[in-house]
This record gives structure tokens, sequence and C-alpha cells, in this order.
């Protein structure tokens, strides 16, 4: 299985030069007066350190010099800091292989296997000195077990093949229809529930919208909200609109325009938007790390928070008095809107992975996310506890399905999540040229039950881990049982 990645763009080069160290000639050496400070940073100066791109730096030194005792500081260092990527854990695990400290080795596979993690490992050379033994053998069975394709959704519907990089999508419960946000084309367009597109509001590229970046519907109180930026991916895109950003409000029924919102401090897109039951209108500048409200007819930010890496998904309680942040390499934050006190959300990290989300949702006192960024690619159901601070367990919805390529946003209609399955954003370059019209597919509509093994508990507090032995995923029908396994109560049967 490709190794994907939870990790800031930064850290991406520590990953390439540990994960081939052995096999690649060594780089070229920085100047020497870094390679030298480098030289002399101690364990405990490398774990005190919070710099993400600091800590990248020193991990290409001591790759190209084969410092292993300093490389697997760092690599301890920044899975400590970002404790959701796989990547860096299985890096980890191969630099204890490379030194043949099996201990240690099996230890963080064991760990990575008991919260889900699933790589195939069985014939990766870099793993050779621990091979051998009954505890190897056990571990490479749990991962490719996790690593399974489980659950019953399936393929819902597909939108046309073309250059249209459709991005976002809301469901328009009230009339049974999809609405579509294009980043390419720009604007909104219906699909019906084979496909077939009609158009609702086009681009406009000198007074916008431009591309679209995220919709929220809010269909009882008639709105529909676009984020929309100019940004090279954009075919509109020019000298005029370049950078230009706001969020745009329509009548859901009609399309027509009622207002529209500048975003404060400058040009930045919108990375999430939520509405919530009274009318509220959240949205999330994900690059600023910024979440704004909509309040009396501006955008007004309500918290700010430099240390997240940024924000990928919003989701609003039921109450409409928690707002929930994903930030794809750190896991999902909330934030009191009555006392406005954010907080973590609690939950069991040995048995629980929450990195790599692309998408988030509020259903029925629980958040279902989609990640994206997780080895293997899932959507999970996380049970609240009733304050909405914890995950009281975790069921795993569908993971590893052969429709699963890149995971996208989505929206719920009933009791069923929709989502992106193939997002083609990978087709394009930095400028916006896409780099090969050939491989673009049709988008394809993935549709997961959200009552699946309704009232199970899942993975979460008090599940153990299958006895060694016995391969199998953790938790109660977790990734690893047979599709349809299982399967959930009646709505409204659920414990809570």
């Amino acid at each position: 299985m490709k190794i994907q990645s939870c990790l800031p763009a930064g850290l991406l080069l520590v990953v390439a030069t540990l994960a081939f160290a052995e096999d690649q000639p060594a780089a070229p050496s920085p100047q020497a007066a870094l390679v030298q400070r480098a030289e002399a940073l101690s364990e405990e100066q490398i774990k005190q350190s919070h710099d993400l791109e600091g800590l990248s730096k020193l991990g290409q030194i001591y790759g190209a010099q084969n410092d292993m005792p300093r490389l697997i500081w760092v690599l301890q260092r920044t899975s400590e800091l970002l404790p959701n990527s796989g990547d860096l854990k299985l890096q980890l695990a191969m630099a204890y292989a490379r030194i043949d400290d099996k201990t240690r080795a099996y230890d963080t596979l064991m760990r990575m296997q008991m919260q889900g993690f699933g790589y195939d490992i069985a014939k990766d050379p870099r793993f050779e000195p621990i091979h051998g033994t009954k505890v190897w053998d056990y571990i490479v069975a749990n991962l490719e077990v996790n690593a399974k394709p489980f659950g019953e959704g399936k393929p819902a519907f597909e939108l046309p093949r073309g250059d249209h990089l459709f991005d976002s999508l809301a469901w328009d419960g009230k009339r049974g229809r999809w609405l579509v946000g294009s980043r390419r084309e720009g604007g909104v367009r219906l699909a019906d529930e084979t496909g077939k597109l009609a158009d609702f509001l086009a681009a406009d590229a000198a007074k916008g919208p431009w591309q679209t970046d995220a919709l929220a519907v809010d269909a009882a109180h008639d709105r529909l909200y676009v984020a929309s930026s100019s940004t090279p991916l954009f075919n509109g895109f020019n000298a005029d609109n370049a950078g230009k950003s706001a969020l745009f409000e329509y009548e859901l029924a009609s399309g027509k325009l009622r207002h529209s919102y500048a975003v404060p401090g400058g040009a930045q897109a919108l990375s999430a938007l939520v509405a919530g039951p009274q009318g509220e209108l959240y949205a999330a500048d994900g690059a600023r790390r910024t979440v704004f409200k909509l309040d009396n007819g501006a955008l007004v930010p309500i918290l700010s928070n430099p240390k997240l890496t940024g924000i990928s998904a919003l989701a609003l309680s039921g109450d409409g008095r928690t707002l929930y942040l994903a930030d794809f390499a750190l896991g999902i934050f909330g934030f009191d809107l009555a006392k406005t006190a954010a907080f973590e959300l609690a939950y069991n990290r040995e048995q629980l992975v929450l990195g790599g989300i692309v998408d988030m949702h509020w259903y029925d006192g629980h958040l279902v996310v989609v990640e994206d960024g997780m080895v293997p690619k899932r959507v999970m159901r996380l049970k609240l506890s009733a304050d909405g601070r914890s995950v009281e367990g975790a069921m795993p919805l569908d993971v590893a399905q052969p429709a699963f390529a890149a995971l996208g946003r989505g929206a719920v209609a009933g009791d069923k999540l929709y989502f992106f399955a193939n997002r083609q954003d990978d087709l394009y370059d930095a400028h916006g040229v896409l780099t090969d019209a050939t491989a673009l597919q049709p988008t394809r509509v993935f549709r997961s039950n959200l009552r699946f093994a309704w009232g199970q508990s899942g993975v979460g507090r008090g599940v153990m881990p299958v006895a060694p032995g016995k391969p199998g995923a953790i938790g109660n029908k977790a990734p690893g049982a047979k599709a349809g396994e299982g399967k959930g109560e009646e709505k409204g049967e659920e414990k809570h």
C-alpha cells in the first residue's frame, strides 16, 4: 500500500530522507557550520524542540550522515509533535530495525496495529534485521488485516469526466437535489441521483463567485453559502481578480444572490463552512488558523490558534453550542461557543487515530470523519460523551474500499454520508495547469451508512485488542471483519 501522509509539507523531506537513506547516495553536504551545530546537539536538546521545520532539516543531515542515534531522536520528537502520523511511526520503526533494536521496533509496530494502521511490510527489506520471529509474523498479519476493505458502503453515483475539479458537495433535502461546487469552472451546479448535472449558479470572473472552495446549506432558512476565491486553478483567473475571496449568500430555492461578505484581513480562501440550527454560519480560514462567525452582516473572528497546522473541516453540535475543528495533522479540537473556551477532544490515543481528516459532520450525538490521510483511508463514526468533550467509542464505517483513491468532502443526507472518493486535484500543478488530461476520471461519489453497527462500542474506552496469536483488527467489528457483519439495529436503538 502506498504510504500516505499526515505531515506538513516541510516534514515530507524528513520522511523521504529516512525512508531511503540506505538505498540512495548521500545528499550534498549542507554548509559546514550548520552540520557542526547539528553534530553538537544532545538528545535533550533535540527532544525539547518544537520547531518542525528545524527538525526536518536535522533529519536530512543525520540521514545523509547515517547518524542513527540522532536520527532516532529526531523521529521520536517529531512523532510526539505529530502523533497522528503513521508515516513517522513507520520511519521510526525502520530506524530501530536498522540498528537491530527488535524490542523498540516491535513495540512501535505493535502500537501502530493497535491504533488501526494498515501497512504491507512483509517484504520490505528495511525491516529485514527483525524478520523471523513469531512476534514479527503476528505484527505483519495484523497490519495486513487492518488494511483490508471493510464496510457496507458503496459508490452512489458519478459526475461527468472532464476538466471540472469538483471539490464541494451539499444536499438540498427539501428538493432532493445535490449541489456541486467546482474549483475549475467555478460556481455551483445541480446534480440528481444519477450524477446528471444542471446549471444553477454561474461563475463571474469580475464580481464572483469564482472557484468554489466550500458549500454550506441552511435549508430551514432557505440559504446556500458559497466560499469562493480566485486562484490559478480557476479558469477565469486573471490579473484583476487574482487573490480575491468572499463568502456569498444565496436563496437556496432560487439561487438569487442575497449578500456577499468580504473575508477580513486581506485575500484568503476559506477552507470550510458549517451552518447551525438557528441560522448561524461559521467559516474557517485554514491558512491563518482562524474561525469567523457571520454576525450583523460581517465575518467576525471568534477564535484563532497559531499552534494549529491548519483547519480542514468544521462541524457544529446539534444544539449549536459546540463547534468542532479538524486539523489535518493534529486531530480534532472543540470550542464552547457560550463560554468562548477551546478544548482538545479527549480520546484513547492507544487505540484511535484522528489525523488526516478532510471532512467532518455532526450526526445524532456523534462526529463522523473522513480520514484521507490515514493509512488505510477510512470513514469513522465517533460516539461523544454527554458533554461533547471526549470520544467514548469509535466505529469504522468504511475502510480501504476499492473505490477509495483520494477522499474529499461531502454531505449528510438522511442516514447516509456522501463524499468524493477520487479527488483529482493532484492532476493540477502549482500554476493551475492540468498536467495530464488523459488521467481525468469521472468523479465518484461514495455512500456510507451512518447507522452501520449502531449500538456497538467499536474502538474506545475499555475495548482491548485481540490476543497475540489471533490476528485481527482491534475493537468490536473493526476493519478486518467481513463486510456486512454486525449490521446496525433500526434507528433509535443505540444506548447512549
